[in-house]
């Protein structure tokens, strides 16, 4: 009986079948693809890592830099909203003054019965006495004048402060604002190059260590004693004169902070960043720069690549946001990026932008 039983028909025919069977190994390979896609992207070499890390650190330079002009402008804005809110609070002073002398006139003229002075004047029958209380009512006259005119010279002033601080409280709230969007920035920019770096392991990190000395830049953990291989780099040994005394305190100084950190923002005496250094090597030579490499490189005269001399500032990436001090030789001395202490470097290690004579 079971010989003549008739197959059961599957419940799929036959192109119904090779369709689900297609969806099922297009499925399978699409679940392996995204499964194994975790594992499928190479690790970056070494050499990828130290570019990554080059251009966080670059953009991280460019948002001090922006950070350090919001600072400089909001710091300009505190101390003119201070400046005028002292001038205002003086100003009342003397307006409440003025009022107290004000009314103390307004008081006697009512004791007196409000009298017109020339009507108390005429009811007196000695002509000397009036001769003198005339003289009296006429300084009066022009105390209450002057008084009066106080109060309005006070009450304009104080409208006009009054305003020109709220002006100023609002360009302060502004940069305020920049200078904390600027701050995040660079702290994004340092913890995604430090991310990159913690992944790195101790024979990669080796690797990258070399190819930071290489290329003439020293990274946050190198080993002990940069600061006296920075001291003792070729440029230091053999230095350039400087063309006059001024400049040569400039040079002075910035040697002087070889081997201190390097901390974004910072502007000395033992911490810097980069225009933070520039800034205070002409300060101790007696000359005013302005706090950023953006208005630094404004700062003087143009010179080229082929006319520097010791204690031009040099400008580097198109973005204008690195300087450094150049000493001779081909040789700068520059506060690089967190974890590379000032230095002296060879201007080549970058792209160079642009150089200002100060002196």
């Amino acid at each position: 009986m079971a010989a003549h039983r008739k197959p059961r028909r599957s419940l799929l025919g036959g192109h119904a079948a090779r369709t689900a069977v297609t969806l099922a190994l297009a499925s399978a390979a699409t679940t392996t693809l995204f499964e194994g896609s975790g594992h499928a992207e190479p690790r970056p070499t070494t050499a990828q890592v130290k570019a990554k890390v080059d251009r966080l650190y670059e953009d991280a330079g460019a948002a001090t830099e922006r950070y350090n002009g919001a600072k400089e402008r909001a710091d300009a804005a505190r101390a003119a909203f201070d400046r005028l809110r002292d001038e205002a609070a003086r100003r009342t002073q003397r307006l409440n003054d003025a009022r107290d002398s004000l009314g103390a006139m307004a008081a006697a003229q009512y004791r007196t019965g409000g009298l017109d002075p020339a009507v108390r004047l005429a009811l007196t029958s000695d002509p000397d006495q009036y001769l003198e209380r005339a003289a009296l009512a006429e300084k009066a006259g022009d105390r209450q004048t002057a008084a009066v005119s106080a109060v309005r010279r006070e009450l304009d002033a104080i409208r006009q402060l009054r305003g020109e601080s709220a002006q100023h409280l609002t360009e302060l709230r502004r940069n305020e604002t920049e200078l904390r969007r600027q701050k995040a920035a660079v702290l994004g920019r340092l913890a995604e190059a430090r991310t990159l770096l913690d992944r790195l392991t101790a024979e990669e990190r080796a690797r990258y260590e070399a190819a930071e000395a290489g290329s003439g830049t020293t990274t946050a953990v190198a080993h002990t004693g940069t600061a006296r291989a920075d001291r003792s780099s070729t440029g230091d040994r053999d230095p350039v004169a400087a063309p006059d005394g001024r400049t040569a305190q400039a040079v002075s100084f910035a040697r002087a902070q070889l081997g201190k950190p390097y901390v974004w923002g910072a502007t000395g005496p033992s911490v810097f960043d980069c225009s933070g250094l520039t800034q205070a090597a002409w300060r101790a030579a007696g000359v005013s720069l302005p706090r950023t490499t953006y208005t630094q490189i404004n700062a003087g005269r143009r010179v080229s690549r082929s006319e520097l001399a010791p204690g031009d500032l040099i400008f580097f990436y198109s973005g204008i946001s690195h300087v450094g001090l150049y000493i001779g030789g081909g040789q700068m001395i520059h506060a690089p990026r967190p974890g590379a202490p000032v230095r002296v470097a060879p201007i080549d290690e970058m792209p160079f932008a642009g150089a200002t004579r100060v002196s």
